[in-house]
């Protein structure tokens, strides 16, 4: 399979003056590892969303620096602005591809919860990513986590229940707990206070108290008159 191509320079631009840079729809980036010091790079900033738009998490793809011989990095950072999520700044990672790596891959819950949809409970994530480790090409984007076998508030669905490729290796422990079903909350009817012994009864009792005595003595007179 072919990998993405993204195009870089290097960059002499820093501190305060990297706005400009973004302003002009350049991002800067940072390259490093395998045996060579970090680097300041910049690209072009429409390329590389698109790019990043068809490519997930620990993408991996060719980084061709001022025109020399492209060199496999994977996509290890993105930072964004907080409001807009606009790209910031990018790290890439050159990596050697027959040497497995350990990374951080996000759970995509797929299927229907009977749990959820006929019971009406809540689905939990309890993780939303977990580790694995694999050569560079063999590194998932993310994880699928069948939840249909949640059909009752008692499963638990472990890192054990992940279908993992075949290259790929869990690290993260397989009792890990990653997602359940939380029960919906059921609202209790208020219980009326019954009054102590020498507390004087609420307003609702004492009417109910005359009522009674009412009713007693319309009963006696009505007894007297028959007499």
């Amino acid at each position: 399979m072919k990998r993405p191509q993204l195009s870089a320079a290097p960059r002499t631009t820093n501190g305060k003056e990297v706005k400009r840079l973004r302003r002009d729809g350049v991002l800067p980036a940072v390259v490093y590892g395998e045996g060579r010091g970090s680097q300041s790079i910049q690209l072009d900033a429409h390329e590389f969303e698109l790019l990043r738009r068809h490519s997930g998490r620990n993408a991996l793809l060719d980084l061709t620096l001022d025109g020399g011989r492209p060199q496999p990095v994977l996509l290890q950072e993105v930072q964004e602005h907080p409001v807009t999520r606009s790209t910031l700044h990018v790290d890439f990672l050159v990596v050697n591809m027959t040497e497995e790596r350990t990374v951080d891959v996000p759970l995509s819950m797929v299927g229907t919860s009977e749990a959820v949809d006929r019971m009406g409970g809540v689905l939990l994530h309890l993780r939303d990513t977990v580790q694995v480790r694999a050569l560079p090409d063999d590194l998932p984007p993310s994880l699928d986590l069948d939840i249909t076998s949640l059909d009752s508030f008692e499963v638990v669905l472990h890192a054990s229940d992940l279908a993992l490729p075949a290259d790929v290796t869990l690290v993260t422990d397989a009792t890990e707990p990653l997602a359940r079903v939380q029960p919906p909350r059921v609202e209790e009817e208020p219980i009326a206070a019954v009054p102590e012994e020498g507390e004087e009864p609420t307003e609702e009792a004492a009417e109910g108290e005359d009522g009674a005595a009412d009713a007693g003595a319309t009963n006696a007179a009505e007894a007297d008159e028959g007499a």
